[in-house]
C-alpha cells in the first residue's frame, strides 16, 4: 500500500462505497489502494473487504476526529452519507460538514462528493404541487446533499450526481408484487416520464474512473446514469427477463403514493414526483456517454436485471 495512492472510502460496506472498494481492489495494477472506512470493522462485509486486500479502519461520520484519523495520509476521499439511516436532512448536512472539514485537515488531493440536485431550485416557494418536508426541504435527501456542496468548496472536489438505484428493486422492496388477482403489479407516481437509473455497482466504477483520471474532473460536476426508462419500459424488461406475464403499472398520483404509510413514503413520493415533473432537467444533468467513458462496463437495465435475476425474483415473490 505504501507505493499506491490511498483512497479512503466512506460507506465501504454500503452500496456506493462498497462498489468503489471492489473496483479499486479488482485493479491491482491501477496504482490505488483501498482504505475502507466503517463504523463496525467486525461486520461480515468489512471482514470480506479486509480479506480482499483493503485496509479497514474505524470511523464515524458524527465524530470528526475519527474521520481525520481515517483520512490521514490518504490521496483521495470518497464522501457519501446515508440519509436512509436516520431520515434527517439536517443530520446529513452535519455529517457532510464533518467529512469536508476532516478532508481539509488531512490535506487530501481529491474528494468525490456523492450529491444530488436541490429540487427547490425547480419550484417557487409557494408551489403547492409538492409538500415541504422537515419544514425546509422538498426532497430532503436531494436538497440537503445539494446544500452540503458548499462545505466542499475550497477542496479539490468532484461533485458526483448519482441516479435512482435499480438495486432498490430487491434491497427496498420496489419490485412488482402479485396482487389478490394473482397479477404482478407495481405503483409509482411517475406517469410516462423517464427516470434516470443506474446499478449501484456502476456508481463505484464511475467514481474509480474519476480518481484514475487525475485532475480532469476536479472542480467539476459529473452526472451519471445507466439508462433512462419509463416504468412501463422497466416492467416490460422485467417481464421478459423473468419469463412472467405482463406487469401492470399503476400510475398513481404523488399524493396517493405519499399516503401509502411506509417509512419514507412522503420522501419517496416527492422524489419520484421530482423525477416526473422535472424529467428534462434531471436527464440533462446526467450523461450515459460520460458514464460509459468513466466505466466501460456500464450496465443497461436489462443487463442489470439479468445479473441480479435471483435477488429480484425473490423480491417479486415468484
Amino acid at each position: 500500500m505504501a507505493d499506491k495512492k490511498i483512497i479512503a472510502v466512506l460507506g465501504s460496506t454500503g452500496s456506493q462505497g462498497g462498489s468503489l472498494c471492489r473496483a479499486i481492489l479488482a485493479d491491482s495494477a491501477g496504482g490505488f489502494a483501498c482504505r475502507a472506512v466503517t463504523r463496525d470493522t467486525g461486520k461480515d462485509k468489512a471482514k470480506a473487504l479486509a480479506t480482499a486486500g483493503a485496509q479497514v479502519v474505524k470511523a464515524d461520520l458524527d465524530d470528526i476526529e475519527s474521520l481525520k484519523k481515517a483520512f490521514a495520509g490518504a490521496h483521495g476521499v470518497y464522501a457519501v452519507t446515508n440519509f436512509w439511516e436516520h431520515f434527517s436532512g439536517a443530520k446529513e448536512k452535519a455529517q457532510a460538514k464533518n467529512v469536508a472539514d476532516a478532508a481539509k485537515a488531512a490535506g487530501v488531493k481529491h474528494v468525490i462528493w456523492s450529491t444530488l440536485e436541490d429540487i427547490r431550485q425547480f419550484m417557487k416557494p409557494d408551489d403547492k404541487r409538492m409538500p415541504m418536508l422537515q419544514q425546509t426541504y422538498r426532497v430532503p435527501h436531494f436538497d440537503a446533499k445539494a446544500e452540503a456542496n458548499a462545505f466542499f468548496k475550497g477542496l479539490p472536489t468532484t461533485f458526483l450526481v448519482t441516479s435512482y438505484y435499480w438495486d432498490n428493486l430487491y434491497m427496498f422492496g420496489h419490485a412488482p408484487k402479485k396482487g389478490a388477482d394473482g397479477q404482478l403489479a407495481w405503483a409509482f407516481p411517475m406517469g410516462t416520464a423517464k427516470m434516470a437509473g443506474i446499478a449501484a455497482e456502476d456508481i463505484g466504477k464511475a467514481a474509480y474512473g474519476i480518481f484514475k483520471a487525475g485532475n480532469e474532473f476536479v472542480g467539476k460536476t459529473v452526472g451519471i446514469l445507466g439508462e433512462a426508462l419509463t416504468i412501463e419500459q422497466m416492467g416490460k424488461t422485467l417481464s421478459k427477463v423473468m419469463g412472467v406475464g405482463p406487469i401492470k403499472y399503476n400510475a398513481v398520483e404523488a399524493d396517493v403514493y405519499r399516503g401509502f404509510g411506509f417509512p419514507g413514503a412522503d420522501e419517496l413520493g416527492n422524489m419520484f414526483q421530482a423525477y416526473r415533473d422535472f424529467d428534462k432537467q434531471m436527464l440533462a444533468n446526467r450523461s450515459v456517454d460520460v458514464s460509459r467513458k468513466l466505466n466501460s462496463a456500464l450496465q443497461s437495465f436489462e443487463q442489470f436485471v439479468t445479473k441480479q435475476k435471483a435477488a429480484i425474483k425473490t423480491a417479486m415473490g415468484i
